[in-house]
């Protein structure tokens, strides 16, 4: 405890609690001067309703929006119903999505957030009282092209190549008007939101105004090999906030746990990166970076563990959680053992001292002290009537992407006019007969007749 020590660094030891948050920060400089001119920092995270809550939404954020309310900050949650609406979660309907908000915040509620300095904020209610909003969205949709907006579809689990509709085109304009319209400071989301929070700061730099800092969270694992982030739509992938203790125990007893890797050897291929955001940065933006870039970055240290999902949580939950691992085995195998530091785990997981069938034990053992509050809140009988309005909700959606996959199936696989959706056929189909009426009859230069070139 800082207070407590005699040589304690107030400011130093605030940046490093919330520096602690971030698997990256944009930028560390920032940052500091944030903290040492503005008392009660606004941080934002914005989230789709959309289904059943896992550790990685749940007891991940729990911890640093703890961490950052306990250094003065104040923590605003932008309830994106709105958005989930336009990215079609619960097949669009608008009243199922408010009901998995409402169980999210009660989730939150259950598993130890402090929500003295938390703020709930409702996309459609504050849009809709404040339309002002859109002003700078247009804003926004007018100072990028279309494909630099569509980079960033990675904010909505989608990929650059998919079919998306209009709505979801404009979605990343309406996320980087959040920043600005919450006055948020600090953007504290995962990293696979980074695109968005880029564009964000480029933005600033072309309006002039102070860019927000970007303080992205680690992506929790997955359970499967290679699974480098937990997916609520695999239900082997992730441990959700209502499972039952032995459903934790089934599926972390099945998880990936390979064994330590050994100097030389390469850790699996991972099934998702975050890449950097290539979009040309303003000068600005490109001066900053070269003087960050000009010296090399020291190579990663050697990690005998990564890849490794149970390792992971151990990290960026159960230290973070309670500030120590519990090891409970029989003394034949080495007898109850407490860990004070995760590289003490790491290290007799090397040296063979430690069992890959014991740390899965004690990994579930631990998850399911983190949830049984949440269990204990949702025997209530009006909350367990929420809950189970969400698990319905959540067997619907998996039963909607089932039937898109199956459809996606049976679809011809080429590029051609079968696989183009009919909506898109038909606007393709009136887009070449406007072409056609004004365009060069050989190379549709824009001309009635052939062109020069022709």
């Amino acid at each position: 405890n800082c207070k407590m020590s005699a040589n304690c660094d107030p400011a130093g030891e605030r940046f490093r609690v919330i520096r602690s948050i971030g698997e990256e920060c944009v930028q560390d400089s920032e940052l500091k001067t944030l903290l040492e001119t503005k008392p009660h920092p606004i941080c934002y995270d914005g989230f789709e309703p959309s289904g059943r809550m896992h550790l990685a939404q749940g007891i991940l954020k729990a911890i640093n929006v703890n961490k950052l309310t306990s250094q003065g900050c104040h923590f605003i949650f932008w309830v994106a119903d709105w958005f989930a609406q336009m990215n079609n979660k619960c097949g669009g309907d608008i009243e199922k999505i408010k009901t998995v908000g409402r169980y999210f915040i009660e989730v939150w509620r259950a598993c130890g957030m402090d929500l003295a300095n938390v703020e709930f904020v409702w996309t459609s209610e504050a849009i809709s009282a404040h339309p002002d909003y859109w002003t700078t969205v247009m804003d926004i949709a007018r100072t990028f092209t279309v494909k630099r907006l569509i980079r960033c579809s990675q904010i909505m689990g989608r990929a650059e190549s998919d079919d998306l509709t209009g709505a979801q085109i404009f979605y990343p304009c309406m996320q980087c008007a959040d920043i600005f319209f919450l006055k948020a400071d600090i953007c504290q989301l995962g990293l696979d939101q980074r695109k968005v929070n880029m564009l964000a700061r480029e933005y600033s730099d072309m309006k002039h105004m102070t860019p927000p800092v970007i303080l992205s969270h680690h992506m929790l694992m997955g359970l499967g090999k290679g699974q480098a982030k937990m997916a609520k739509r695999d239900e082997n992938s992730a441990i959700f906030m209502e499972d039952s203790e032995e459903t934790v125990n089934a599926k972390v007893r099945a998880a990936y746990c390979p064994p330590p890797l050994r100097p030389g050897e390469k850790p699996i291929e991972m099934d998702a990166k975050f890449e950097p955001d290539t979009a040309a940065p303003s000068p600005a933006a490109a001066t900053a970076t070269a003087t960050a870039t000009a010296t090399p970055a020291p190579e990663a240290a050697f990690n005998p563990v990564a890849g490794n999902p149970i390792f992971d949580w151990i990290q960026h939950l159960v230290f973070p959680k309670f500030g120590q691992f519990e090891m409970k085995r029989p003394e034949k195998y080495g007898g109850d053992k407490t860990y004070t530091t995760y590289e003490e785990v790491v290290a007799d997981y090397v040296s063979g001292s430690l069992s890959a069938p014991d740390l899965k034990n004690a990994v579930a053992a631990a998850i399911n002290r983190m949830l049984e509050p949440i269990r204990r809140h949702f025997e209530q009988p009006e909350q367990a009537a929420l809950a189970a309005a969400v698990r319905q909700i959540a067997r619907e959606n998996a039963e909607r992407l089932a039937s898109e996959k199956s459809s996606a199936a049976a679809s011809p696989a080429p590029a051609s006019a079968a696989s183009t959706p009919p909506r898109r056929r038909r606007e393709e189909a009136q887009e070449g007969q406007e072409t056609a009426a004004r365009s060069c009859c050989c190379c549709g230069g824009g001309l009635p007749g052939p062109c020069r070139r022709c």
